[in-house]
Formats: C-alpha cells, structure tokens, sequence
C-alpha cells in the first residue's frame, strides 16, 4: 500500500505507480474537452470554404469574425478564472463546456456579418477562462518536474483538433449538404458543437475540484500529491498574492511573449484551409487530408519537446528557439508558392515549431506563481496573450484583401514569432531584476 513514508522514502516506483493512475484517471478526460474547445475555435476556417460564398464575406470581414472570439475570451478570462478556486473546477469546466457547445451549435444559423461577429464573440464569451483554468488545475495536481510533461498532454488536443477536425469537417461539408435543407457548413458547427454539451455533463458527474476531493486516492496518496505540486525545488521568488502578480513586470514580459506565440498559431489555424487551397488543392476531402498533416507533426513535436524540457529541467530556450526557428520557415514559405509540398512541408515545420514553443512557454508561469492567486496570473498572462489571437487571423485578412496575396501575412507572421524569441529569452534577466528590488 502506498504512503507517504514510501513518498518520503523515495521509493520512485511507487510515486511513479501513483502518477500514472492519476494521469488515467484526469488527462484523457481534459484532452477530450480541449480537443472540442481548439475544434470549436477553428471549425470555422473550413467553414469558410462554403460559407464565405454562400454568405457573401470578404476576406477581411471573415479574418475580422474568426479572431473576435478572442476579444470575448479576453474580457471574460480574468473574472472566470477568479471565481475558479472559490467554486471548483468541476463546475467552472462544465458550465463552460455546455455553454459554449450550444453557442457553437447555434452558428449554423448565422446568415449576416454582424450575426457571424456576435456569435463568435459569443462563443469567446463563454468558453473565456477554460486553457488557463486547466493549466492552474493541473498545477494543483503536478510538481514543476511533471509540469510540462501534463501540459503537453493535455494541450496536444489542439493538434488532435486539426489532425481529427480537418478530415472530419471536410467529410462534414462535403457529404452533408443539401441535407434537411442545411448548406454542408451548417451540418458541420452543429455535429461538431452537440458533443461539448455531453461532456460538460461529464465533467460534472467525474472531476474532482482538487487532490483532496478525491475519492479514489487514499488519504497518504492525497498529501502526497498536495506535496509534490507545492515542491517548487526552494525557487526564490515565487508570487503568491494577485495583487503582486499584477505589479510584476515579469508577468506582463511573459504576457508580450505569449502574444507573440499565439499570433502566428492562431493565423496558420484558422487560414490553413485556404493556404493549401492556394497551392492547386479544390477537393474538399483532399484539403481535409492535407490540413491534417502539420497537425500530426504538431502533436508529436510538442510531446517531445516538453518530455525533453521536464527531463533537463530548463523552459527558455526550449520554448525560445523553436519559434525562433518557426520564424525561419514562415520566412521560407512565400518562395515556395505554386509548390504544394514545398509549401505544405515548410508550413508543417512551422507549425510544429510554434506548438513546441506554446507548450513549454506554460511551464514557465507555473514556477513563478503559486495558491489561489496562480489562476488569475495565469488568466492575467493569457488575457493579454490571447488577443493575439485576433489580430494574426486579422492582419492576414486584411493583407490578403489588400494584396491579393497572403505573402504580407505571413511575413508578419515571422516577425511576431521572432520577437517572442526575444521576450521569453530576456524573461531570467527581467528575474533578475526584480529579485535586486525586493531583495
């Protein structure tokens, strides 16, 4: 039997044992709602293969549309994440599971700009707070040596979007339309909406809110997990209270950081679809196929990435350096224009490299913030972040609409990806300095 003279014992297996039927019991639960909450972002880019006609939307309107569910995400995000310790993740997860299925469910009835504006803002007003509220749930199951390692897991359901949602909506749209008189984009948010309302019901019925809530650990297993994510290996200035985290200027270097990634991730997802169509792809089925590729490579590169981070025990550069070199690719890739392989190869890279550099950016706050206040740094860094996830999906839009080309686009791309390089690696030296102040 396990306890925790074993733990303090150092009895690896054991703790090893331990953590696996942890991560059985949380992790496939969480991937499988992260997978829906990324699908549910960017279905709306296949969509846009039949909707944008039907609909009669510009380039600009539908970048504009596609990155407005950031702006609700971000105004909602700190006040939800707030609330999380004080009601419990159980019910945070499943009231935004539920509410944002019916609202993606709800798009098929979308007929105007203004109605496509409201209900992606909608959809960010009610899944605001879900991405860091899990990353401060899984800190309150996991020490900073499994920390990146978790996050990975849980986060590669985001490739595993693209990887399932690409074939699926195009299957969706193609095979569906006509069908009770819904246009095949139509079918698609709604098949694809329905799913979240089930496992918000699940949540409920099966998460435990925090270690000590759960049943199937005994009382030993509970301190010791309660232990190991409070270990924080004697780090030297860790920020406990809300009210330091927002006078920190290493949350709001992070926060730049982090803009910097989800600028060019969110751009590539949700304009993915019509980048391969650019290159000669016109079946809808095929496209599916294609858009799925960059994805599967995702998924194993962010693994990767964070199992090596874990293992060495070092976040900057292996977050810094694959978006320095997704700026790289992103570069390469106007020249490659006319060339699907070349074109979808250098975008797979790409993508990989942004992924990697999302995942292990998130073991970063978790070492830096800990308690009750983690939840609103954490939603404080993703709150200002996140808005890059408006405005890459715009800019494109708009260049593309401009231009003819998304050429523009993607430069720009490269550069956000290049400062984030920048950012993160300057983050120890702005450590430094806060530590001389308060010392």
């Amino acid at each position: 039997m396990f306890t925790i003279q074993t733990w303090r014992g150092g009895d690896a297996d054991a703790v090893a044992a331990l953590y696996s039927r942890i991560n059985w019991r949380l992790l496939p639960l969480l991937i499988a709602c992260y997978m829906f909450a990324y699908l549910d972002r960017v279905n709306v880019g296949f969509a846009k293969l039949q909707m944008q006609s039907d609909l009669g939307f510009s380039d600009a309107a539908y970048g504009v549309g596609a990155g407005i569910f950031f702006i609700g995400y971000v105004l909602f995000e700190i006040p939800s994440n707030l609330m999380l310790p004080k009601i419990g993740a159980r019910l945070t997860f499943s009231r935004i599971l539920v509410l944002w299925g019916i609202t993606s469910a709800c798009m098929l009835f979308v007929r105007s700009v203004p109605a496509f504006y409201a209900m992606r803002f909608l959809l960010g007003v009610f899944e605001a707070g879900f991405a860091p509220g899990m990353i401060y749930y899984l800190s309150c199951w996991y020490g900073p040596k499994r920390m990146a390692r978790a996050i990975a897991l849980v986060f590669v359901a985001g490739p595993l979007g693209g990887v399932v949602g690409g074939p699926v909506s195009a299957w969706l749209i193609a095979s569906l339309g006509g069908v009770g008189g819904l246009a095949g984009w139509q079918w698609m948010f709604l098949v694809e909406g329905l799913p979240c309302i089930a496992l918000g019901a699940l949540v409920w019925r099966v998460l435990a809110n925090r270690p000590a809530d759960a049943r199937w650990l005994t009382h030993d297993e509970r301190r010791v997990v309660e232990a190991e994510a409070g270990d924080h290996g004697g780090a030297s200035h860790r920020i406990e209270s809300f009210g330091e985290i927002a006078k920190n200027p290493r949350i709001y270097l992070l926060a730049i950081a982090y803009f910097c990634i989800i600028f060019p991730i969110y751009a590539i997802s949700f304009w993915l679809p019509t980048l391969v169509k650019d290159q000669g792809v016109h079946d809808t089925i095929s496209l599916g196929w294609y858009v799925a590729i960059p994805y599967v490579a995702a998924a194993m590169a962010m693994y990767a990435a964070a199992r090596r981070s874990d293992k060495v025990g070092e976040r900057r550069y292996h977050s810094a350096l694959p978006a320095l070199a997704a700026a790289a690719l992103l570069v390469a890739t106007p020249y490659a224009n006319g060339h699907l392989v070349a074109t979808l190869t250098l975008l797979t890279l790409a993508t990989a490299c942004m992924w990697m550099a999302y995942t292990v950016f998130w073991a970063i706050p978790s070492e830096t913030i800990s308690g009750p206040a983690a939840a609103g740094g954490i939603a404080l860094i993703n709150t200002i972040g996140l808005s890059g996830g408006f405005w890459g999906p715009a800019v494109i839009g708009w260049v593309k609409s401009a231009t003819g080309s998304t050429n523009g686009g993607l430069v720009v791309m490269a550069c956000m990806a290049a400062l984030s390089c920048v950012l993160i690696l300057a983050n120890r030296r702005k450590l430094a300095a806060v530590e001389a102040r308060t010392a």
